[in-house]
């Protein structure tokens, strides 16, 4: 099982899709979110996923993540097994110096969220933030996709960008 590490923030402006090398839709549901463990289904364009994450032990900046390719055919037959709720979004990669940033375009419910992430090596690593970058949100349960599926973005009276 690998450590996952990332920092999360909100976007300032679209400009990251200028600067995007790269994009692809994503449609994934939760079969399992309890006690910041989630079991997952994700769909990117033609490929299925499916991710165990245990919960955070630093705040948000690390947890514990498998993923496990499965095919097309079974992660659509298990979106029918997920608990309400689906996240809809493009992602897109945008580089920055040595790292790249998935930047999260959300759709239907959660219309109007951009979130970026960094995957670190380690916790302290430095990194060069792109210009459309904003607040940081890493720890910040309303953004973890799990939350965004039961409480969506549209729903939100304060919405802090």
């Amino acid at each position: 099982m690998a450590l996952e590490i990332e920092r999360k923030y909100l976007v300032l402006d679209d400009s990251y899709k200028r600067e995007a090398f790269s994009s692809y839709h994503i449609m994934q549901g939760y079969i399992c979110r309890t006690s910041g463990k989630t079991v997952r289904v994700r769909i990117r364009d033609k490929q299925g996923f499916i991710t165990i994450k245990g919960p955070s032990l630093d705040g948000g900046l690390s947890r514990y993540e498998f993923e496990q390719e499965i095919p097309l055919a079974d992660a659509e037959q298990l979106m029918n097994l997920c608990e309400s709720g689906v996240i809809d979004k493009t992602r897109w990669l945008v580089k920055s110096d040595k790292h790249v940033f998935e930047v999260d375009e959300f759709h239907g419910d959660n219309e109007g969220l951009v979130v970026a992430e960094v995957e670190l090596s380690y916790g302290m690593e430095s990194f060069k933030k792109p210009h459309f970058i904003g607040k940081e949100v890493t720890g910040d349960r309303r953004y973890y996709n799990a939350q965004l599926c039961q409480y969506p973005f549209g729903g939100w009276t304060e919405k802090k960008v």
